[in-house]
């Protein structure tokens, strides 16, 4: 019988503590997985539309294939396993900035985990998104100068609520044309936010894309008995 709840790691990192829980939720009846960053709840397991929804929106305004595709943040895998599920997907890379994050998955921890690390499309990278995306070498530390079709990006709360005040200039005009660098010809930008549409921010993508729109994505919360939303951004270069 599972336990109601479980500590399954718990890992001090260069951001602070980060645990994973999971939990047997009597009402709902179902395990929920919880990343913890100190007090603050990071992700649940109960809310996965949007994170499922900035692959298959991301994605679907790609017009062919194969594809090459990096998924900013691992957190409990539905963004990238959503874009293995596109058999377009020839390549896929994973970068998240916590090493403990990675173990998890290589060592079978979520329900996830399998699929991702069983893939051979898949591959999971230690680094600094951020870092890398202001960098001339790009996400793959392998193929320096790699570029990409898509880059999915779910690690902030959203644009102006961030985990690190170090992210904002990502999110500006220079930031987001370093990020276009590593993009191919009509190549592809997904964001995924807690947050409503902003306009600013759409304008800001539109200074550096040749389209650009905030999506809102609807979900069941079960906690609360009613729906709730995140956005999903998606720009394109010409």
């Amino acid at each position: 019988m599972t336990r109601r709840f479980e500590e399954l790691d718990w890992q001090q990192t260069p951001i602070g503590e980060v645990s994973l829980r999971r939990r047997r939720d009597p009402s709902l009846e179902v395990e929920v997985y919880e990343v913890k960053l100190g007090d603050e709840y990071l992700m649940s397991s109960l809310f996965t539309v949007a994170e499922v929804a900035l692959a298959t929106l991301g994605l679907a305004a790609l017009p062919g294939g194969p594809l090459q595709v990096v998924v900013g943040g691992l957190g409990l895998g539905y963004t990238a396993h959503a874009a293995l599920e596109d058999l377009r997907v020839e390549s896929l890379l994973v970068v998240d900035y916590l090493d403990a994050v990675i173990g998890w998955h290589r060592r079978g921890l979520l329900p996830l985990s399998a699929a991702l690390t069983d893939d051979p499309r898949c591959r999971l990278v230690h680094g600094d998104f951020f870092a890398l995306t202001a960098g001339d070498d790009g996400y793959d530390p392998a193929a320096p100068g790699r570029r990409f079709d898509a880059v999915l990006l779910d690690i902030d709360h959203s644009p102006s609520h961030l985990l690190h005040p170090g992210n904002g200039g990502f999110y500006t005009v220079a930031g987001l044309q370093r990020l276009a660098g590593h993009l191919r010809p009509g190549g592809v930008f997904g964001l995924w936010s807690n947050d409503p549409p902003d306009d600013a921010f759409t304008a800001t993508l539109a200074e550096v894309f040749a389209g650009a729109r905030a999506e809102v994505v609807a979900f069941d919360n079960p906690l609360q008995r009613r729906q709730s939303t995140n956005t999903v951004y998606v720009a394109h270069l010409n």
